[in-house]
């Protein structure tokens, strides 16, 4: 009986340690408002993106839109890892606007920043193209649910 007891003791001592008994992770504080982190930062890192990708179509021709070298292909990773960040910053209270429609959405933005990101590293046009289409989509239905300007214009 006593082993036991010995044993149900030290379990409870070592256990916690062996379980990440380390020093509390630091604490995370929103400082940049989401209109602030947009301007600053997702929305700059998109557009460069955007830039990047696709195709346009003048009376002078077709124009294709895609890196065209290793720099602008490092580039592209950079907005793609700057988009993809970003998605934890979205997260961060008082930021996210509720514990539901708002992180599922940030956690898209997530997901496609990172397939861009590796688009980005494959060096594939195709994927940075039809990434960029599903990112802008992402966009658009997050903003017209929380933009108060589009949320009212359509009432």
């Amino acid at each position: 009986m006593r082993t036991i007891k010995f044993v149900v003791v030290l379990g409870a001592i070592v256990l916690p340690a062996a379980c990440g008994g380390g020093p509390d992770p630091p604490p995370m504080r929103a400082v940049a408002d989401v209109k602030q982190l947009m301007n600053a930062m997702i929305d700059p890192a998109a557009d460069e993106l955007w830039d990047k990708s696709g195709y346009i179509i003048t009376a002078a021709g077709t124009e294709e839109r895609r890196p065209q070298n290793d720099e602008e292909w490092e580039q592209a990773r950079h907005h793609a890892i700057t988009i993809t960040e970003s998605a934890n910053l979205l997260m961060i209270a008082p930021r996210a606007k509720d514990g539901d429609v708002w992180m599922k959405q940030a956690q898209e933005l997530m997901d496609q920043g990172q397939a861009i990101w590796r688009a980005a590293d494959a060096k594939d046009v195709d994927k940075l193209f039809t990434i960029g289409g599903d990112l802008y989509e992402s966009c658009v239905h997050c903003h017209e649910k929380y933009i108060d300007e589009i949320v009212n214009a359509t009432k």
